[in-house]
């Protein structure tokens, strides 16, 4: 072809001469001489059908939409059913979708909402496994379950029975399974106490959440150990579990759902029932109920032991390493231990500690090699979560051969490390007194190794275990001191800093004397960046939680050896306590000063005296106003009083702030001016005993504060009424007037409930009375008079 007649981007090809034919298939030809053959005596050869029937071909599944694709026109009709769920989910108190009239005021709020989502049950009616398989009506779904009802659930899950195995391995209907069987921890928790709605017979046989949860475990027991290790379906594995052992599991258990999937969760705003406020079905974090069944009890004891039958020791292992199925692995580690099945010889737990329970078994004597595979649990970032609940499941005499053989001895270098210091601090929560002494010991060079490295784990993980023991708690103080070098009397005054900021002495003092130009403090080489608190003082620097931590802890220690924290805390001026009140991180440990059942009274009064005249500052923040609250409940009501009548001057200020006028309410200053002794009685009997006014009125509930309520009805054993008396101030122009008109005053014993304040001319006669309102006619009364008077004169 010329040049010029070619065109860009196709390539010219040749012909193609003599294309062979293709070969004829044999057995095709071998089946249609069969057909020809015998097609009088009916007899269609090998393959039993005719010539002209096409051979059929395994279907191929669609694994993006199994069950099929779900139309255009429903996927927008439920897209309009989000959108209206979404915003009664995030705004309760708006209206109804508009299916009622708006004059039908009588009519149950909630009845609009009932219908609509009705006809979105209808329309979904049939299509469940499409929907569900849905990139789009998946999280519809999963917004529809926490409004659904009991008997709504349960025939949403008998549609999806059969098709579990296949639902938890797809990439969105596992979530829906996910929410579906959260959501029905409810209803297993009120069908356990018999609250079942009714169901008509002539409809069939509904089976209960119960059953159906059992049934879909049974569904998927026979590929469990497939199913721990898909990336999908291990999920669903887990709150399975979570269902059969609630008492092991928190709600919040952190392994339920991935990262991701619960970072998409928390973007789709709100997801709870919309009739939340009539009592309906609850979701979000308050879904998961614990509530134990046996018949649950056996299926986690199965699932146990179907993951024996179906892997070997090694295969074991391997799911150690694995992010998908270690969690799954610990989870059933767990539930063996509960159920007493992890002593056994090839449990899990004996399979994943290279055979240690059966060498003990066989030889209690004899003490076990290290195993390379237990070393790299150690220092493995996946895998050390599983040799955590190895250490903490394990019985003690099996967790005495684990110390022996992996951590004593070891302790100054895994300490350090920043993956195996995690298992150490949880096997430092079981150790005796005897192994205790030898970790101080053994430690005994390495605190400031520690410290620098940013372990404190270790550290309060001894601390809280020698408060536990009562045991070699003065040990760990001196520790501490030496790590912080912090060696004599002068120096330890500033413990309280240096812990809780992770620095020693020099460092803090030398920090302390940089200039912070622009608010944060930076250092040199290989120092860490120390940023400063928002709006504080120069020098001040950023408390670390880990120094929060320990020192929280510290202060559990029994007197004296807290001493040197209170005294450190004691030391601190009033604008740094205020700078520790302030921040969410310090001020847990002034919290701690009140929470610990070590530290006397008597130091608690010196820490809130330190406080009086300077509560208008503290409590005027958001953290400050609840360590307000702390000094004020432990507080005795002579310091009580002194608090409140600091506070008088700053009443006003402290009315309009954000956080310090809940302080003020709960002080209830306004009855302190007026009646002290009522008052004071209402502080010492807690709010026990009912408040009398001046006149021997009872007050009304509502003017006390609402976490000092006084009971409405006394009791007989309640001491009687105090009744405060006030004499007026003399030289009073109204008294005058009475002391000069009026006449035989009657007594009265009480006034009238509905009053709140005395009426003055109730205890008079009517010659009494017609003398009062005589005088007070004829006296004159100010401004209006004159300019009366100056009118009449012009």
């Amino acid at each position: 072809m010329p040049r010029e007649n070619r065109k860009r981007g196709k390539k010219y090809k040749k012909p193609v001469q003599n294309k062979p034919e293709p070969e004829a298939d044999p057995d095709v030809h071998q089946e249609d001489a069969d057909y020809e053959g015998d097609q009088e005596t009916g007899n269609f050869g090998s393959g039993d059908r005719p010539s002209w029937v096409v051979r059929e071909r395994e279907p191929q599944v669609n694994l993006e939409a199994p069950f099929g694709y779900v139309d255009a026109d429903v996927k927008a009709y439920f897209r309009t059913v989000e959108l209206q769920i979404r915003d009664w989910q995030e705004n309760p108190a708006h209206g109804s979708s508009g299916y009622s009239d708006a004059n039908e005021h009588e009519q149950d709020p909630n009845e609009d909402r009932r219908l609509f989502l009705s006809a979105a049950l209808q329309e979904m009616s049939g299509k469940e496994l499409q929907l569900a398989t849905d990139p789009d009506c998946s999280g519809i779904l999963e917004r529809m379950a926490y409004s659904m009802d009991d008997f709504t659930r349960r025939v949403f899950m008998d549609r999806l029975a059969g098709s579990y195995e296949q639902l938890s391995t797809h990439r969105f209907a596992s979530h829906v399974c996910q929410t579906v069987l959260t959501v029905a921890s409810e209803t297993i928790a009120r069908e356990a106490r018999g609250n079942m709605p009714t169901v008509d017979p002539e409809q069939g046989e509904l089976r209960t959440i119960t059953q159906l949860v059992s049934d879909a475990a049974e569904e998927l027991l026979p590929s469990l150990s497939s199913l721990v290790m898909d990336q999908f379906a291990s999920h669903v594995v887990r709150i399975l579990l979570v269902l059969f052992s609630p008492h092991l599991f928190p709600p919040d258990f952190n392994t339920i759902r991935s990262k991701r999937s619960s970072v998409w969760k928390s973007s789709q705003g709100t997801m709870k029932s919309v009739f939340a406020s009539q009592g309906g079905p609850q979701g979000g974090k308050s879904a998961l109920k614990a509530h134990t069944i046996p018949e649950f009890s056996e299926l986690a004891r199965r699932f146990v032991q179907q993951l024996r039958k179906d892997l070997d020791a090694n295969e074991v292992r391997a799911l150690a390493a694995n992010k998908v199925a270690s969690p799954v692995l610990q989870m059933l580690i767990e539930i063996e231990a509960d159920q007493g099945m992890s002593d056994l010889p090839e449990s899990l737990m004996d399979r994943a500690l290279m055979g240690l329970i059966t060498l003990h078994r066989e030889d209690p004597s004899r003490k076990p090699e290290a195993s390379d595979f237990l070393g790299t649990l150690l220092r493995d970032a996946t895998s050390s979560h599983l040799l955590e609940t190895l250490v903490t499941k394990s019985s003690p005499p099996i967790f005495r051969l684990l110390w022996s053989t992996y951590f004593q001895q070891q302790l100054p270098r895994l300490s350090v490390h920043p993956v195996a210091n995690f298992v150490v601090a949880r096997a430092l929560s079981r150790i005796d007194q005897v192994q205790l002494g030898g970790v101080c010991e053994e430690l005994g060079k390495s605190w400031q190794k520690i410290i620098k490295s940013s372990r404190v784990g270790i550290v309060k993980a001894l601390v809280d275990r020698a408060v536990t023991l009562d045991s070699r708690e003065g040990d760990l103080v001196e520790a501490v001191c030496s790590a912080f070098e912090l060696k004599t009397p002068e120096d330890r005054v500033s413990f309280v800093p240096c812990v809780l900021h992770l620095a020693t002495l020099s460092e803090h003092q030398a920090r302390l004397k940089q200039p912070t130009p622009q608010g944060g403090l930076e250092s040199s080489g290989k120092q860490k960046k120390l940023k400063r608190l928002p709006n504080s003082q120069p020098g001040t620097l950023q408390p670390q939680t880990q120094g929060a931590l320990l020192l929280s802890s510290m202060m559990h220690m029994a007197y004296p050896h807290n001493s040197v924290l209170l005294e450190s805390i004691n030391s601190l001026s009033i604008p740094d306590l205020i700078t520790m009140a302030h921040h969410p991180t310090s001020s847990r440990v002034l919290d701690a000063i009140f929470e610990s059942s070590t530290v006397s009274q008597r130091a608690r009064n010196k820490f809130v005296l330190r406080f009086v005249g300077h509560l208008h500052e503290l409590v005027d923040d958001k953290f400050g106003s609840r360590v307000g609250d702390r000094l004020w409940a432990g507080s005795d009501p002579y310091l009580k009083e002194k608090i409140a009548k600091s506070l008088q001057l700053h009443e006003q200020s402290l009315a309009g702030s954000q956080y310090g006028k809940y302080f003020v309410r709960n002080m209830n200053l306004l009855l302190l001016k007026r009646d002290p002794d009522a008052w004071r009685a209402q502080q010492s009997s807690r709010g026990k005993v009912p408040i009398s006014s001046t006149s021997g009125q009872t007050k009304s509930i509502s003017s006390i504060s609402t976490a000092e309520k006084p009971s409405e009805q006394p009791s007989a054993e309640a001491p009687p009424k105090l009744i405060s008396k006030r004499k007026r101030k003399e030289g009073d122009d109204i008294d005058k007037v009475f002391d000069s008109t009026l006449g035989k005053k009657q007594k009265r014993s009480a006034l009238p409930p509905a009053r709140e304040e005395p009426n003055v001319f109730m205890g008079y006669d009517a010659t009494g009375l017609e003398g009062v309102l005589g005088a007070i006619k004829d006296t004159p009364t100010g401004d209006k008079d004159r300019r009366h008077k100056k009118k009449k004169a012009r």
